[in-house]
């Protein structure tokens, strides 16, 4: 019996050596692994990328990543890029890095002093594409894809109203449209905001802001997010608006219920990323830059899923179409080079503007403009120099913006100028800005008002007229 027992015992402790130095061995492994992983640069912490791409865009290259390097994981953190912005200049969150479309976000962030200084990646891009630089000048942000910007439309509903595709940004401001135009506001949304800016700096402020004025006398909705404006359009709410061109094909709507066109006057604008300066895994973030632009990365653009231009010329296909290829076309910032501090620097002076003369005025905006181009058709058969100019009155009325060419393009003014959150209170000196600008808005609203009543009855007078005239003829 004693010599059973010393046998049992001597197995048990035997299993229990074995046991202890297998365990012994997985933590060796397990160090040596991690120890490999640091010599290789590696982190196992998660890369926080805060970004206003959708799931079915990330998705793609967080799995084709974390197949490279097993072990850092990633994070995304999905916003409205007006909402990241306001968040990461509030100190509200943080994160390692800022991926999205919008130039002028990027370049707040950077006035700010919250980017980090990168190195370039041998991308073989331009320094500019259709007039507007692919990197930053100072490297805080580099693009990695781009983002064209045009109409997106319901051809079933234009073909059924019998409305053509637009051609140009200004042909959305034509009274064909009326009512049958949708968009998302600038102040919640980094890819309206841009459109915005863009025709400001195009066609110059006082005419960039009487295309918005007419458009915005054209509009069926202004949505709450950019991509309210395709899914709208897919279900045939309205027939056409603004939008990026990955965002004009809403998931969930049959193929072909929307389509995409790029005007003319194309507008293409990089799409960046970025590393914040207070990164707490920035070895992370900095491997994460590296893929995005390298050749995996970039092909990766091309999936259907994703459907992105490459910032990479090497990525597309010989022998490809303007529409296909950005490197191919000129754009809307051809004519002059888009001003991206100027545009971060009177950020939220626009955002402000627009929604009082646009948003929060919508059906009077529409009201208005529909009795300026009734009274318009009517002086095709008039000579009446009076309703002319009272007409005249009215048009200039509407589309004069409460301040100056000149005092927008004094950037320090507006630097101050921020988001408040809901419930907050607005600083003084940006509430005083903010009821002058909407007093001055009204003023013109009323002073079109008032001529168009006059033109309007002067013209009914001039038409009791001439039925008198004729009721005494024999």
């Amino acid at each position: 019996m004693l010599r059973l027992l010393s046998i049992a015992l001597a197995a048990c402790l035997a299993a229990c050596l074995a046991a202890c130095l297998a365990a012994c061995l997985a933590a060796c492994l397990a160090v040596s692994a991690h120890a490999a992983t640091a010599a290789a640069g590696e982190t196992v912490h998660a890369v926080r990328i805060l970004t206003s791409f959708p799931p079915q865009f990330f998705e793609p290259f967080r799995r084709a990543f974390t197949e490279r390097h097993q072990a850092i994981s990633l994070e995304f953190v999905q916003r409205k890029t007006t909402t990241a912005l306001a968040d990461l200049m509030g100190g509200r969150d943080r994160a390692d890095i800022f991926w999205a479309s919008a130039p002028d976000a990027f370049e707040i962030l950077k006035r700010s002093g919250r980017l980090a200084s990168l190195k370039p990646r041998p991308t073989e891009a331009p320094e500019r594409i259709a007039g507007y630089p692919v990197n930053d000048p100072d490297l805080t942000y580099l693009g990695f894809a781009l983002s064209g910007y045009g109409f997106a439309y319901n051809p079933a509903y234009l073909a059924a109203r019998g409305l053509p595709v637009p051609r140009g940004w200004s042909d959305l401001a034509a009274p064909i449209y009326a009512g049958h135009i949708g968009i998302s506001s600038p102040s919640r949304s980094g890819t309206m905001h841009l459109m915005v800016e863009a025709i400001l700096q195009a066609y110059g402020w006082d005419r960039g802001w009487g295309i918005w004025s007419e458009i915005g006398g054209n509009l069926a909705t202004v949505t709450a997010r950019s991509f309210g404006v395709s899914a709208g359009v897919a279900r045939g709410r309205f027939g056409l608006g603004p939008s990026i061109d990955f965002l004009a094909n809403p998931e969930g709507f049959p193929t072909g219920s929307t389509r995409f066109a790029l005007p003319e006057e194309t507008l293409f604008v990089p799409a960046s990323i970025a590393v914040l300066v207070d990164a707490a895994n920035r070895e992370g973030a900095e491997r994460f830059v590296d893929f995005v632009l390298s050749p995996e990365g970039q092909s990766l653009l091309m999936d259907p899923a994703i459907a992105r231009l490459p910032i990479s010329p090497s990525v597309y296909p010989p022998g490809g179409t303007p529409d296909a290829n950005p490197f191919l076309r000129e754009g809307l910032f051809a004519r002059g080079l888009f001003d991206a501090g100027l545009s971060a620097a009177r950020y939220e002076l626009v955002n402000i503007i627009f929604d009082e003369m646009v948003t929060f005025r919508r059906s009077e905006l529409g009201r208005l403009w529909r009795s300026v181009r009734a009274l318009e058709a009517a002086l095709s058969e008039s000579t009446d120099a009076e309703l002319a100019r009272l007409v005249s009155e009215a048009r200039q009325a509407l589309t004069q913006p409460p301040l100056s060419g000149a005092e927008a393009m004094e950037p320090e003014r507006w630097r101050s100028l921020v988001r408040i959150p809901r419930g907050l209170p607005t600083p003084e000196p940006q509430a005083r800005l903010e009821a002058d600008i909407k007093a001055k808005i009204e003023e013109g609203m009323q002073r079109a008002t008032r001529a168009l009543a006059v033109a309007a009855a002067k013209l009914e007078d001039a038409e009791r007229g001439r039925r008198g005239a004729g009721a005494g003829e024999p």
